[in-house]
């Protein structure tokens, strides 16, 4: 069996939904052949994709001047085109609804192959962000939903998610709850909500924290204004930039770290909770993110009011109560730890079923 993985971003970038398809593609070439199709990026175009332990075909781009990331052009590609058409892929998976998961799900529409899309993330604030004017968000919202209704089934990354895109999104298509795994590196981007934490911490310091450090793991178009945020609250002896990191140095990170603080309301699922978790560092979320449905409040993870002081407070109180700290620590390990290796096992389980009903046999596919 071929598997196609459809994407719209790709590396240098780095992101979660990239670190996904990366661990995917990775652990399914242990059981078929894997083709990533994603666009040239910026500084980074196709003869780097070499060394990965899977194909990669990619397609034009143009950059766009307001982000860090291209907008993709499949269609513009005559190379691309005839990559996808002689790629003899037998499923297509989409982890974006635009051009390039667009031309996933026409590819397989045409040549009666089964699709599936992973619900990676809140698509409405990021369009009420960028477009600022509802008929065009309505538009765009529309246009993403014809994607992922088109699809077989969809994935979502946890309840919250699935329960958003169900009941707001109107999506469909058949879902389930699909979770990720660990290995992530976070993008410093105020979307997140990490001036948030800044700003919590100035009050917690005002409160009485003391003897802290903070550490900001990743890279970002934010990076200076985070660090000019820092200063001008008077944190610069307490929060430490620590740029990129390979995954050795994050483990050490985490397991240094008796929190870890994660007020954002735009992610769906962050990867960086799991892997805190699996280090036995236990997330502080805020009230209405989804990426906190994964979560039992006082049990494994923490769930704060989303204001600032409240926020400072809670950091106190469960620096103030180590017993307490401790089990929830304990269980954050216990309950919320997944690796890769079972999840991609379990996907490529359902990639063949998915196949095999769509062909209407049961040939062997291994």
């Amino acid at each position: 069996m071929k598997v196609g993985l459809f994407i719209d971003t790709w590396y240098p970038m780095v992101d979660g939904v990239i670190k996904v398809v990366d661990n995917y593609a990775r652990r399914l070439v242990q059981y078929c052949d894997v083709v990533v199709f994603c666009p040239e990026t910026r500084g980074f175009g196709r003869k780097e994709d070499t060394g990965l332990p899977y194909k990669v075909v990619r397609c034009s781009s143009l950059p766009l001047i307001t982000s860090d990331y291209n907008i993709p052009t499949p269609a513009l590609d005559p190379k691309f085109e005839a990559q996808l058409i002689l790629s003899g892929i037998d499923i297509v998976h989409i982890h974006s609804p635009f051009a390039v998961g667009m031309s996933g799900v026409l590819y397989a529409k045409i040549h009666k192959l089964p699709v599936v899309a992973t619900l990676h993330s809140q698509y409405k604030q990021d369009f009420e962000k960028s477009l600022k004017f509802k008929p065009a968000m309505n538009v765009a919202m529309d246009t993403i939903m014809r994607v992922f209704n088109a699809c077989d089934e969809c994935w979502a990354v946890n309840g919250g998610i699935k329960e958003l895109y169900v009941h707001e999104y109107g999506l469909t298509a058949p879902c389930k709850v699909q979770l990720n795994a660990t290995d992530f590196v976070g993008r410093i981007n105020f979307i997140k909500n990490i001036d948030f934490i800044v700003r919590s911490l100035a009050k917690a310091k005002a409160l009485g924290l003391t003897n802290f450090r903070m550490l900001f793991a990743g890279k970002g178009q934010d990076e200076k204004k985070l660090t000019d945020l820092v200063r001008e609250h008077g944190l610069t002896d307490e929060v430490v930039m620590c740029g990129l990191t390979d995954k050795d140095m994050l483990e050490k990170l985490y397991s240094r770290a008796k929190l870890f603080l994660f007020p954002s309301l735009y992610d769906a699922n962050s990867l960086v909770q799991i892997e805190a978790a699996c280090q036995g560092t236990p997330t502080v979320f805020l009230q209405g993110a989804r990426t906190a449905a994964t979560v039992t409040p006082g049990v494994n993870g923490y769930v704060c009011t989303p204001d600032e002081e409240s926020y400072a407070q809670m950091i106190l109180d469960i620096m103030s109560d180590p017993e307490s700290y401790e089990r929830i620590s304990t269980a954050a390990r216990r309950d919320l730890y997944l690796n890769w290796d079972d999840v991609v096992r379990n996907v490529f389980e359902d990639y063949c079923a998915f196949v095999k009903a769509k062909r209407g046999d049961s040939k062997e596919l291994l």
